[in-house]
């Protein structure tokens, strides 16, 4: 059995970001990068599936990939310390031409590492904290034709690994789902609590099969259909008020239409 695992590189999650004087880019020279922290229970629970199905590592292999510039190289060693098997970096050439990919071009990126790879399933975070679009997985599910399920709390496979029951959070609750494989599945935070990476994992990771796909390689994406033209702070929020009584808090929240 094979599964996929899609990685982005994402700002650290307590990370201040501070937008440019003249709003047109984000100040991240000084900011350290992270596995984005969705996708990194994709792979901790690509691990526990594995673990579960007691197959050894001859017969089950996790192979994560991400779409990104060299810089995005540390966050696929990171998932491979944690015990995946492989990585593939698709490599759009620069920093800047990573920049400037949209969801649909990294989604048609990825289904090329699908076709050549042919796993039993995709496994991704169900957004990214950087954009919070969560639009790739779904794309990505769309151009293979594949069933979907999101916002995965849990999920187990049939015995011969021909279906899977995952359990999504939705507005009303939970919803359980029966998917045929291969889908595409994405994690929710309650899906389970990643593993630290071990110090003979961080070793081992180093030596594990690295490979750089340019994205070239993988047929034409095409042209970006979405463009980021500018960014803004929020504005700050204004001071808090001290109130001497409850009948005082009953007025302040009235004068602002809270009750």
């Amino acid at each position: 059995m094979k599964l996929l695992v899609t990685l982005k590189r994402t700002p650290q999650r307590d990370a201040r970001i501070r937008v440019s004087d003249d709003g047109t880019s984000l100040e991240l020279e000084n900011v350290k990068a992270e596995v984005n922290p969705f996708d990194e229970l994709a792979v901790e629970e690509a691990l526990r599936i594995r673990e579960a199905q007691g197959q050894s590592l001859d017969d089950f292999e996790i192979v994560v990939v991400t779409v990104g510039s060299d810089r995005s190289a540390q966050q696929l060693i990171s998932a491979l310390a944690m015990g995946a098997d492989r990585a593939i970096r698709v490599d759009p050439g620069s920093d800047e031409a990573d920049d400037a990919l949209d969801a649909l071009q990294i989604a048609k990126a990825l289904r090329g590492i699908v076709e050549r790879e042919s796993p039993d399933a995709v496994l991704s975070g169900k957004l990214a904290v950087d954009d919070e679009a969560g639009q790739v997985p779904a794309m990505l599910a769309g151009l293979l034709g594949w069933p979907q399920a999101n916002q995965a709390s849990k999920i187990e496979l049939a015995d011969d690994a021909s279906r899977a029951q995952v359990t999504c959070e939705v507005d009303a609750g939970l919803e359980d789902l029966e998917l045929p494989l291969p889908a595409v599945i994405t994690a929710d935070l309650r899906l389970n609590e990643p593993r630290y990476a071990s110090l003979p994992g961080i070793m081992k990771a180093k030596k594990k099969p690295q490979d750089v796909i340019p994205l070239g390689d993988l047929g034409d994406v095409g042209e970006a259909k979405a463009l980021v033209s500018s960014y803004r702070a929020l504005p700050p929020k204004e001071a808090g008020v001290r109130v001497d009584s409850v009948d005082a808090l009953v007025d302040a929240l009235t004068e602002r239409k809270l009750i």
